[in-house]
């Protein structure tokens, strides 16, 4: 059922039993996650005989970015009165800038402009925040990491938009396969705590997953890291692809002295072809001065799931063809430059 009047709000049913509290794709595309006051607006509009007035819509931004989240939006207006206008995901805008154009009745997609303005601004706030890790990688991989920081409804969007922003692979199935990509990880800590040794772990690796899976180890459960690496480099022997640190912070964690000292032990032992991933609190900073260390591939959690989403506002700026606008925003629409038509 799509919300029409405010009256419909009373046939929505929660059930006692219902397993979690995230919107449904139903429950999104009948605008149940709008602010109700949207729901209200038609109410009005359709008591003045006005709902389906005509009126473009501008998308805007205060802070430069990474746009991210159209695609989403095309789906949820898809089959409405409108044409929709947008800068294609993955393009950088600055402070200002006119991100997405409605136009249309008001009636066709007024509701909407709450989980409109939401999948942008979430969306955006994590491909921005991947696309800096990225720049501080400079052409080194970057792998989010970051599903385990958020709602696990939101963490394949979280993912998607991270790999918009530039990085080259994410943790989360679904979120790789959303974005037409193998999910990438290794072994947690847990399986190597069981199992009781790091090799032992490493040797099983080897021995149950199939050729294409890279073997890359975690060395810093039991012992000193870069003693743990030359252990299973001597294991694995051509055969492993990378070591990774995650040191916890109890311990100081993955510090550039740390990765300097395993880069040069596995050198020294003839295993530069050894590649060094590190994980673990990374910030672009970090990312920078791991990477004169020696590292080789990072793998970023918080700074990308927990960024702080890009607020976008929406705007009405033109009705039945003249301008207009609220007061203290200039009427009309803006000059949208890179927007392209995607309905």
């Amino acid at each position: 059922m799509r919300l029409d009047i405010s009256g419909d709000i009373r046939k929505i049913s929660i059930a006692d039993d219902r397993p979690f509290f995230s919107a449904t794709h139903e429950e999104i595309a009948s605008g149940a996650t709008s602010d109700v006051y949207f729901l209200r607006a038609r109410d009005i509009l359709k008591k003045l005989g006005l709902l389906d007035t005509r009126v473009v819509a501008d998308v805007f931004c205060r802070h430069s970015g990474v746009f991210c989240g159209s695609a989403e939006v095309k789906n949820l207006l898809t089959g409405r009165d409108i044409e929709l206008y947008s800068l294609p995901e993955g393009k950088v805008f600055e402070a200002g800038a006119t991100v997405m154009r409605v136009s249309g009745p008001y009636g066709e997609f007024g509701l909407f402009e709450t989980a409109l303005l939401g999948m942008l601004s979430s969306a955006t706030g994590w491909s921005t925040a991947a696309r800096e890790c990225v720049a501080a990688a400079e052409g080194a991989p970057v792998v989010c990491f970051g599903a385990r920081h958020i709602h696990p409804a939101v963490a394949p969007v979280m993912e998607r938009s991270a790999v918009i922003g530039g990085v080259s692979g994410s943790s989360c199935i679904l979120g790789a396969l959303l974005s037409g990509l193998n999910p990438t990880g290794t072994v947690p800590h847990a399986a190597i705590l069981i199992a009781g040794d790091t090799v032992r772990v490493a040797e099983a690796f080897d021995e149950v997953f199939d050729d294409d899976v890279p073997r890359i180890i975690l060395v810093d459960t039991f012992k000193d890291e870069a003693e743990e690496s030359l252990r299973v480099a001597a294991a694995l022997k051509d055969k492993l692809a990378a070591v990774r640190l995650d040191t916890p912070s109890e311990r100081g964690g993955v510090t550039p002295q740390l990765v300097a000292e395993v880069r040069k032990r596995l050198d020294n032992e003839g295993r530069g072809a050894v590649r060094i991933v590190v994980s673990g609190g990374l910030t672009p900073q970090r990312i920078v001065t791991l990477k004169a260390a020696g590292a080789d591939i990072f793998g970023v959690g918080s700074h990308i799931s927990t960024a702080k989403p890009i607020e976008m506002t929406m705007d009405i700026k033109e009705i039945e063809g003249k301008a207009a606008a609220k007061r203290g925003r200039l009427p009309g629409p803006q000059a949208g430059e890179g927007l392209e038509r995607i309905l």
